[in-house]
């Protein structure tokens, strides 16, 4: 049987509802990372567990949504052909999430061992994770202006690679800080690990909005 057009345009848009709210899951989990950093810089252990298990909770949030989509679009079938281009969109935003949790586990186990790191190391932390926000907050925009037509979306997904290139400009200059510091082994093993779990976490966004930019020709 042949479906209406109309179905199919009603399918699309609840796939795109659903994939909204798992993206506003990822970036208030994101919002965590400068917030436990900044617990970091401070030395508020008990603030930063708080916030570490909010960011656990938000993990799974996400991957429960996620989950809600791929069962969406299962149930949904052949009607909707680009159906794996909005499993993508969702499954790369959800690596977000794991790389955000990535990094907080790391910063806790500094904390809990009391490893010592420089103060301007550990500003330079809150610097790229506030820059990562930023590339999360640039992608959110390209899906709210998705439904509106593939040039704004185009618009949109641009900038969000402008910012994913200026965290990478803080990222390579706070790994050749972290390199060429005093600092025992341990430590500046997971400070690396750390930095480039944030990093990881902008090109994930990058690659998200191109994967909205090829929704937005099926919008």
């Amino acid at each position: 049987m042949v479906l209406p057009t109309e179905t199919e345009e009603r399918v699309k848009r609840r796939a795109l509802t659903i994939c909204q709210e798992h993206l506003r899951k990822v970036v208030e989990l994101t919002r965590r990372a400068p917030q436990i950093i900044e617990c970091f810089l401070n030395n508020d252990s008990n603030r930063a567990k708080q916030i570490y298990n909010e960011i656990r909770a938000g993990e799974v949030e996400v991957d429960n949504t996620r989950r809600m989509l791929s069962q969406e679009l299962a149930e949904i079938g052949a009607i909707l052909l680009s159906r794996e281009d909005f499993l993508r969109f969702a499954n790369l935003t959800s690596e977000i999430a794991d790389f955000i949790e990535g990094m907080a586990f790391r910063l806790m186990q500094l904390i809990d061992h009391g490893w010592k790191v420089p103060k301007e190391i550990k500003e330079n932390i809150l610097k790229l994770a506030e820059a990562v926000l930023e590339t999360v907050l640039k992608l959110r925009e390209v899906l709210m202006v998705l439904a509106y037509g593939s040039a704004k979306a185009l618009v949109m997904a641009s900038e969000v690679e402008l910012a994913e290139q200026k965290v990478d400009e803080v990222y390579r200059n706070l790994d050749i800080k972290i390199l060429t510091s005093n600092l025992d082994i341990p430590t500046l093993l997971l400070l690396r690990d750390i930095i480039q779990l944030l990093e990881d976490s902008a090109d994930k966004a990058e690659d998200a909005a191109d994967a909205a930019r090829v929704l937005s020709f099926v919008m």
